[in-house]
């Protein structure tokens, strides 16, 4: 449960035309509304009430509505006055609020009670947060399927489905003077493969969510003079990096956000790949292989006789990071725009000076972004990106120890090792730590 004092903050203040929102959550809830309503408030009913300074001066006159507990958005007595939307205005209903018994509320504390209380797991609540933060509407559609609880479901599933081969693998190593080697029972390696596959399902769609919440981060790479800068000129629709025939114009990251049909896109452009012996071009090549491992894309910018060779520059990328490579200056021989794919890579012709085959860019880099993913789509987050990553690298063990060595043993820690960074996504294993770094990053008052 969460603490037992009330707290109060503004949740709403959209300026003097509008309506703003205070909220207090807590045991003193109902005291502080009969104080401000005169009587007794009706629950869920809006009160139409004049709200006074402790010395009877007229503050603002307002709605009062009141929700008890358990039936509220922390699961406690929940109170919420609504004025006119002016700051100086709700600071003073606030300062009363406070007055009354509440004090002020911590960043995220409103939602961290919700968790604590049992209304919300711990995904649901981070989709609070990307939901206000949503910069886009495919992300503010993918944050509300979270908050619905889409992505909680999935990995309650896979819960089920673990704790269930953990009972078997465990009841095997209990009875191990039976004639019987229940580890070799083929069911368990079906079991635990169709496990694995549920998992890389879900993970494939978590990191989707993550680029609807985040934005896709692509990092455009080349060599000297291959076109980044126009590319980024280009997608962004205008002249935000230098264009110059000097090979090295580029020296540092240059950053540019783009909304491209409901989806963000994080784009840099880097510095060109190459030996040099200039001091400030080689700070700028180091920033802009360290982009690179950084990036959920890597678009290589190239030209037709170079593509072969520049291949090399995304060697040793992570797994992680996907690519794309975008032959450029096909106006400069005539060629048309087209798409291949080689050795799983997509391929592209088109000329970011003229704007061939640049649509075709667009569609891909949408489609790369999480645009058109579906109804199911949900919003993700890093944190639980890598908590899947810990709970594939567990299960891959898992499954090696029951095929090489029948260690029974081994495969049940592995399982319990699975289970607890699923645990972590949802709270059922949350450190304090890890509550005060998630809740205060959102708003206060939310």
């Amino acid at each position: 449960m969460a603490d037992t004092d009330t707290i109060a903050a503004i949740a709403s203040a959209p300026g003097a035309a509008g309506i703003g929102v205070v909220r207090v959550s807590g045991p003193r809830v109902p005291a502080i509304a009969q104080a401000l309503l005169g009587r007794p408030p009706r629950p869920r009913h809006a009160h139409l009430a004049a709200f006074h300074a402790d010395d009877g001066a007229l503050i603002d006159r307002g709605l009062l509505l009141h929700f008890p507990a358990p039936h509220s958005y922390t699961g406690e007595h929940v109170l919420e006055l609504q004025g006119h939307g002016s700051a100086v205005l709700l600071d003073l209903l606030l300062r009363r609020v406070c007055a009354l018994g509440a004090r002020l509320a911590r960043p995220g504390e409103f939602t961290e009670r919700a968790f604590l209380n049992g209304k919300m797991d711990l995904a649901q609540a981070e989709a609070v947060a990307d939901l206000v933060a949503a910069r886009s509407e495919a992300g503010a559609r993918a944050a509300l399927r979270s908050l619905d609880g889409v992505f909680s479901r999935r990995v309650h599933a896979l819960l089920d489905a673990l704790v269930a081969l953990r009972v078997h693998v465990e009841a095997a190593i209990d009875f191990p003077d039976e004639e019987i080697d229940f580890l070799a029972d083929p069911a368990i390696a079906a079991r635990l493969d169709a496990l694995r596959a549920q998992l890389a399902g879900l993970l494939a769609e978590a990191r989707r969510g993550v680029r609807l919440t985040d934005g896709l981060k692509v990092a455009i790479v080349g060599r000297p003079n291959a076109g980044k800068s126009s590319l980024l000129n280009a997608l962004a629709q205008s002249e935000r990096a230098i264009v110059t025939p000097v090979a090295g114009t580029t020296r540092d990251v240059l950053r540019e956000t783009v909304s491209l049909d409901g989806v963000v896109l994080e784009l840099a452009d880097t510095a060109g790949l190459r030996h040099t012996e200039d001091e400030i071009e080689r700070e700028g090549v180091r920033r802009a292989r360290g982009e690179l491992t950084r990036a959920d894309l890597a678009l290589l910018v190239t030209e037709a006789a170079d593509a072969q060779a520049d291949l090399a520059l995304l060697d040793g990328l992570p797994a992680s990071v996907a690519r794309l490579v975008l032959v450029n200056k096909i106006d400069l021989d005539g060629a048309a725009p087209r798409q291949e794919q080689h050795a799983g890579v997509p391929w592209l012709w088109a000329s970011a000076r003229t704007g061939a085959g640049l649509d075709a860019l667009r569609e891909r880099l949408r489609h790369l972004a999480g645009a058109g993913s579906g109804e199911g789509a949900f919003s993700a987050r890093r944190r639980h990106v890598l908590a899947l990553e810990r709970v594939q690298a567990h299960l891959a063990h898992a499954a090696a120890a029951l095929a090489s060595t029948r260690a029974g043993e081994l495969a049940a820690e592995d399982l319990r090792q699975a289970q607890h960074a699923l645990g972590e996504i949802t709270g059922s294993y949350t450190s304090d730590d890890l509550l005060g770094a998630i809740f205060g990053s959102f708003c206060i008052g939310k």
